[in-house]
């Protein structure tokens, strides 16, 4: 079986980590690794088994983080079982929503938002 698994960069790993903590409910499922510098070379969060992964930039490499003053080349899509009660999360940390929530026949109840770390996501809650 084959699985596909996003690999976020981030500016601030740690300020992310607590983030997707807080608002999102996610939990760590691998501890952050750091490197000599004290950056997070990787680490792993899930909410509800849905996986990533994640580090802070390494320019030498060619990782970086979203550009803020671009659109997203990429959206992640996480289904969850009460939309309404995550936007409830986002909007008091400050998040604008840019979508939702909403009802979206077939797909179910639908938000969408960017979290500050430049990441946009599609929150789904599908119809029951």
């Amino acid at each position: 079986m084959s699985e596909l698994t996003p690999y976020l960069c981030v500016p601030d790993a740690r300020a992310a980590i607590d983030w997707y903590v807080d608002v999102l409910g996610a939990q760590v499922t691998f501890e952050p690794i750091l490197m000599e510098d004290g950056r997070v070379g990787h680490v792993e969060l899930a909410v509800d088994g849905a996986g990533w992964m994640m580090s802070e930039e390494f320019p030498d490499s060619g990782v970086a983080a979203p550009d803020p003053g671009l659109g997203a080349a990429v959206s992640l899509h996480l289904t969850v079982d009460d939309v309404d009660a995550v936007c409830t999360r986002l909007r008091a940390a400050g998040t604008t929503l840019d979508r939702g929530p909403e009802d979206a026949p077939p797909a179910g109840r639908v938000a969408v938002f960017r979290d500050p770390f430049g990441h946009r996501w599609f929150l789904n809650q599908p119809s029951p």
